[in-house]
């Protein structure tokens, strides 16, 4: 079988816990230990059947149209708005839940990907059980289609990087709304640096993420 990387997201941490720092200049980096967050207006559970994250990986060789392609969803997550604005958030991906989408009319292979990709030549599932993103920071952006740069925090198999991604945030009433700009993060800046054998394709180490996620008024 023709084996391709994932994924993930979240915590998008795309798996994750989303935090915002009230005023930090720049992003927590793996060195920090502490997050100072603003948490003190309206708390939203993340709405975990209707939030996911969307990945997709491909190839170097053969042709730029092989990938594979699917979600992971979220274990829990909240985020807090105050003065109708997003002001902080939490969230954890479930690596458990990682699945393919492009081969579910082949389930056969659909499930051998999904095995290899849960395995520890890629995410060690079992020992790394959750991802996660903290966001230490949350700006405004004027220009553009994304209306909020957040920077923040990625951790996956325990390992953590600063990443910043641009953002839709949306606050109606009792639901907030994150659709973030699909973005690609190095897997091997992960410890996910698995290759098939040149004559297979190369596997690439950018790997596409789009996190998407509803919260709902406790």
């Amino acid at each position: 079988m023709k084996k391709l990387i994932f994924i993930p997201v979240l915590s998008l941490s795309i798996a994750a816990t989303l935090l915002t720092s009230c005023g930090k200049d720049k992003p927590l980096t793996s060195e920090t230990n502490t997050v100072e967050t603003a948490s003190t207006g309206d708390l939203y559970a993340v709405d975990t059947a209707n939030s996911k994250i969307e990945w997709k990986g491909f190839k170097v060789f053969k042709s730029e149209n092989t990938s594979h392609f699917g979600t992971i969803r979220f274990a829990d997550g909240e985020v807090s708005v105050k003065d109708g604005k997003l002001e902080s958030g939490k969230f954890t991906a479930n690596m458990k839940s990682l699945e393919n989408v492009n081969l579910k009319d082949e389930p056969a292979m659909k499930s051998k990907l999904e095995e290899h990709l849960k395995s520890g030549d890629f995410f060690e599932v079992e020992k790394y059980p959750t991802a996660k993103f903290e966001i230490s920071r949350i700006t405004p952006e004027q220009n553009g289609d994304y209306n909020t740069l957040l920077d923040g925090n990625l951790t996956i198999k325990g390992i953590t990087k600063p990443v910043q991604l641009k953002a839709n945030v949306t606050v109606t009433g009792n639901q907030v709304s994150i659709a973030t700009e699909p973005a690609d993060i190095n897997r091997e800046d992960f410890g996910v640096k698995f290759q098939t054998p040149a004559e297979n394709g190369i596997l690439k180490n950018e790997v596409e993420i789009q996190v998407l996620i509803k919260a709902n008024k406790k």
